[in-house]
Formats: structure tokens, sequence, C-alpha cells
């Protein structure tokens, strides 16, 4: 997902519009769940759409996605199969400030209250394998580690975006921290307990990530830095938001081929290794595979209740060998003090953000 410069009038105008024509009124019922997914057109995040409408009827599905025509055929695609689904689309960059704030704005106008917000975009520009690291873990006892979490594989070339922030940090992690900010009314409403869902990574590193540049501006793997910080992120808004009625977890799909996963190496190299893919699946339960698959422990979390779970804990996707789907908690390094300070630091970058806007 690149960065473009946001255009917000169309995106209230597209959202309202499309919002009307596909539900004829804005009457939200007191019985139905109100699901929001950022990053839904494809992969993880739409397998995870497709997983709730066929389990459960009670629903109010919002995909929240950049490309409004990817979000539209989505859409399309869902319906088809589930044709009485009340599926809304909401235009949404999570790397643009001012698309946040205005999808934000349009969320707050068309519901009384969120149940699940899944927090799924994300990035990962110009990946980089160091080729040489990557044939000699190949044929290693360390093979099967190496393709999980990519350690000591990638790299990526990250740039500032339109609003001076790092791309990856923007995208994968403070533009998602300034909508949870910006929809705590919706989330935080007395009586009702509302969950936050961080879809993270095994390639989530404590050794990647520096307090002191949460935006890994002078390291070369940001996408690692981002979702590391989400782990800490999530640990600190349990515990500022719990009393509030807000709960936060984090998953990690597993090893899922999708189009993040394909941009890192050329397609037809895929196509080489898949069947040796799909051979160390039945040594390992990382490797899920296919973003249904993956997206089996944001639906295994759909059905927890949120107080119930551990704030410690990553919820992470597995597949037996024989293709069984289940979820299996595993508690994160997490340094208390540390996520502490990275929520502080959040929120003293979003009161600058903030006063530059005004400026």
């Amino acid at each position: 997902m690149g960065i473009g410069p946001p255009s917000n009038g169309f995106c209230l105008v597209y959202s309202f519009v499309n919002y009307c024509q596909s539900n004829g009124n804005n009457y939200q019922s007191d019985m139905e769940k109100v699901v929001i997914v950022t990053g839904a057109n494809s992969g993880i995040g739409l397998a995870l759409c497709e997983r709730l409408l066929s389990e459960h009827i009670q629903l109010r599905l919002c995909l929240a996605c950049r490309n409004m025509n990817r979000a539209e055929a989505a859409r399309s695609a869902l319906l088809a199969s589930h044709a009485k689904a009340r599926v809304d689309l909401l235009q949404l960059d999570v790397g643009s400030v001012q698309s946040v704030l205005a999808a934000a704005g349009e969320l707050r106008s068309r519901y009384k209250r969120i149940d699940f917000l899944y927090l799924n975009a994300g990035i990962m520009p110009n990946p980089q394998v160091d080729v040489k690291a990557f044939f000699k873990g190949l044929f290693s006892s360390k093979a099967i580690n190496m393709f999980a979490t990519a350690e000591g594989l990638l790299t990526q070339q990250d740039r500032l975006n339109c609003d001076g922030l790092q791309e990856v940090f923007a995208t994968n992690l403070f533009g998602h921290f300034l909508l949870v900010r910006e929809l705590e009314p919706l989330l935080c409403e007395a009586g009702h307990t509302s969950h936050v869902v961080w879809t993270s990574s095994s390639n989530a590193r404590r050794t990647a990530f520096s307090i002191e540049d949460i935006q890994h501006k002078n390291g070369t793997e940001p996408y690692s830095s981002s979702k590391y910080a989400s782990d800490m992120l999530s640990v600190a808004l349990n515990r500022h938001k719990n009393s509030q009625g807000l709960f936060s977890s984090v998953i990690c799909p597993g090893l899922v081929m999708t189009n993040l996963t394909y941009g890192i190496l050329p397609s037809f190299f895929w196509t080489l290794i898949m069947p040796f893919m799909w051979l160390i699946r039945i040594f390992t339960n990382t490797f899920t595979l296919t973003p249904y698959n993956g997206a089996g422990s944001l639906h295994w979390l759909f059905l927890q209740a949120p107080e119930a779970l551990d704030p410690r804990a990553k919820y992470h996707s597995l597949t037996s060998g024989l293709g069984a789907n289940y979820t299996e908690p595993r508690q994160m390094d997490i340094d208390d003090s540390m996520c502490e300070a990275l929520y502080e630091k959040l929120l003293e970058l979003e009161k600058d953000i903030r006063r530059r806007l005004t400026c």
C-alpha cells in the first residue's frame, strides 16, 4: 500500500453515497456487532471478512481500504456468497494523517459504537533479500526458522510520507494509533466492551526496535520495528484503557502467501519453492500459507471475551501437517517500561501532528 495525497472531499462523498446505496438507512441494531477491518480488500483482511460472514449473522461489517476500486470488488465478492450481509465501505489510508482523521469522522457519524476494530493494514516497501544468507539458510538446520521469521534475511528501504513521517511507521503503527484515539468515543462507551486487534508478525523482533528511534529512521528493518512496536502498544493500551472497556490483542498470522509476501521475491521463485514449503509444513505449525488459515486467530478472537484474554500474549494462527487450524497464545518479549515510554512518545507525536495541522 503506497502513500498518495489525500482526497478528503471525495473520500467523504464516496463513502456516504455508497453507504446510502448499500444500506438504505443509518439504522444500527443494538444486537448486531459493528466490525471495522483495515486493509480488508485482499489477503488476510478479506479472508477474515469471509470467515466472519460465513459463521455470524448479526454483523455490520465495514471494509476500510485505501483503494476504493479494490474495496468495491471485495465487497461484491463477499455479497456474491452472502447476499443478505451488511457490508459498508470506507476510504482509509492509514499512512495519511488527513485520511485517518476524515475516515474517523465518517465512522463517528455512521455508527453509535464499534465492537471490533481489526488493525490489519500494513506495508513492507522495497524488501531486499540477502541472497547469500537465503541460500546458506535454505540448506541448514535453521531453514524453518528463516522462512517463519525472515530473521537476518530481509531489509527494506523506507522513506518519508506526505506528513513528514517514516512511511512504514506511519502506516503500520501511527496511523492505527491515531485511528484508535479518534474512535475512543465509540470504543470506550459506558457499559460497552470493545476489542482492538492488531495484525503483528513473527518478524516483530525486539532487536529491530529502538525507543530512541521509534520511526526507525536510522535502521534497515522498519517493518520488524513497526510490528514490535504494535506489540508494545497493545500492552500499553490495555493498561490505559481496560477500565474504560477497551481491550487490545495481538495476533501473528504465521507465514502466509499474500501480495506482501509475493513482493519479496520474484514470482517464478515462489513457484519453485512452494512444494518445498508445503513439505516443511509437516514439521512446523507456523506455515499457515493461505490467507484463510492466517486469519484463524483473528476469527478466534472474535469468539472470545476480551477481558478474559492475556494482554501479554500474542495469539498465533497455526496449521497442523494435516491442515487443521488452531490458535495458540505465546508470551511476547515485552518490557513494561518500554511499552509505557512508547505510548508517551506516540501521544507527544500526536500532539505535534495536530499542532501542525492547525497552523
